[in-house]
């Protein structure tokens, strides 16, 4: 009788394990899925933010090349799969890593820009704050533009290169643009959740990998920018002025309001800016959620889409009125 009980309480014992196993292997498969397509999960508002949320029309292809003797690995580049049939150029726009971010981990951001027509070069880099990993990929996808033996020779429009970036990829962004030696063939810029001088300056002590490099200034930015956050505790914190010194339950965010303004401010006001915050969104969602109006300001820039150019410089910009958004505020001069 004991063995019998025994052998029962093992059956329902491997029955719930199992249950247990079927039940995360599921939630793992339903993450994954949402990750790849995260778009058809996203809730835009606006006509223009909902149509570049959505996939572009073209079919989308991958291409890797060995880094020797860096960090970074390899570069990785999405293109529109009919470029190799094509004899048009494309525009480019390159993307620095978040930490730990490297482009393999966000390969969906890669493939749903690239649908609409781009080309988009990242790396393997999980320490992007310089630039230097972006100065490089640039460089390295040029370099194919001028190889006949490459898919990419003579497509690269190098009159149309734009570059994003996500927090230390939003800094990295920045000091490509600024501080590398080709930054000046850069036409437009996006920075998302781009880490604050409040923290870039904690982050400065820091021994190792983590330590220096974390500033960025906006000030000698010379071409048009668009710059985002959440207003989630992570990106917002609960400071509302550049502060060093908190009191206890005070945390700077990541990229608060006050550094969006900051940044704002000190670009040229020769050149076109803006800024908003998604409202209800925090640090990790923005690189998904910000998509559609980050897709539609490269569609403007580098494409001269006009129809997308409409989300932020007419007069009823659709940004400033879409409730997804808040604190909100453009320079077209």
């Amino acid at each position: 009788m004991v063995k019998k009980v025994m052998k029962w309480i093992l059956i329902v014992i491997a029955a719930l394990i199992g249950l247990v196993i079927v039940g995360v292997t599921l939630l793992v498969a339903i993450s994954n899925y949402k990750g790849a397509n995260y778009w058809k999960f996203a809730e835009p508002k606006g006509m223009i933010e909902t149509k570049y949320t959505g996939m572009g029309k073209h079919e989308v292809s991958l291409a890797e090349f060995d880094a020797p003797d860096t960090v970074w690995e390899k570069y990785e580049i999405w293109y529109p799969s009919n470029l190799e049939q094509s004899d048009q150029a494309y525009p480019v726009v390159v993307i620095a890593n978040g930490t730990g971010m490297k482009a393999s981990k966000q390969s969906a951001i890669y493939e749903h820009l690239a649908s609409w027509g781009f080309i988009v070069a990242g790396n393997e880099d999980e320490h992007s704050r310089t630039g230097a990993s972006s100065a490089a990929t640039l460089d390295f996808i040029l370099s194919l533009n001028e190889d006949p033996q490459s898919i990419f020779y003579d497509r690269i429009d190098t009159e149309n290169i734009g570059i994003v970036g996500h927090s230390q990829g939003g800094v990295g962004a920045i000091n490509a643009v600024t501080q590398q030696k080709n930054g000046n063939l850069y036409k437009t810029i996006c920075a998302q959740s781009t880490t604050s001088s409040a923290v870039a300056y904690a982050l400065n002590q820091l021994d190792g990998e983590l330590g220096g490099g974390w500033n960025c200034d906006t000030s000698t930015l010379s071409i048009p920018a668009f710059m985002v956050a959440g207003t989630g505790s992570a990106d917002a914190g609960n400071v509302e002025e550049n502060r060093l010194e908190l009191a206890e339950g005070e945390k700077q965010g990541i990229c608060p309001l006050w550094w969006l303004r900051e940044c704002f401010d000190v670009m040229p006001d020769t050149v076109p800016k803006v800024i908003g915050r998604l409202s209800g969104k925090d640090h990790g969602d923005i690189p998904f959620s910000a998509d559609g109006y980050m897709t539609a300001w490269f569609m403007y820039w580098l494409q001269g889409d006009e129809a997308a150019g409409k989300a932020f410089f007419e007069a009823d910009a659709e940004i400033g009125a879409n409730e997804n958004w808040q604190d909100v505020t453009i320079n077209f001069p």
